[in-house]
């Protein structure tokens, strides 16, 4: 990496193309990266299309990724019904059925 490429990357600054003053704008108070580079808040994106930046939203819920999906719980029923018998199956998928379905009842 040269110097110049390093300090770009410490420093970034708004890359907006100003055509009538045939200048980059090169601000480097408040700049965020977007898909098209560095821009100030007078150059973002939303501001060239004369829209409000979009605010901050709450996220994701604190139980996104702790609940159960209704796959998960197919696939504990579909093991369930390959051990009993009463669907049909490879094998070696009902044994490994039947082992995955003992060893529940062992904990439980």
């Amino acid at each position: 990496m040269t110097g110049r490429a390093r300090l770009e990357a410490a420093l970034p600054e708004c890359r907006h193309w100003d055509g009538s003053a045939r200048r980059y704008c090169r601000a480097v108070r408040d700049v965020h990266r977007y898909v098209i580079g560095h821009r100030c808040p007078l150059h973002t994106p939303a501001a060239m299309a004369g829209r409000l930046e979009p605010q901050p939203g709450p996220g994701l819920p604190a139980a996104a990724w702790t609940t159960l999906s209704p796959l998960s719980a197919s696939r504990v029923a579909d093991e369930r019904a390959i051990a009993s018998g009463k669907r049909r199956s490879h094998q070696h998928a009902y044994h490994a059925a039947q082992s995955a379905v003992a060893t529940r009842k062992d904990t439980t």
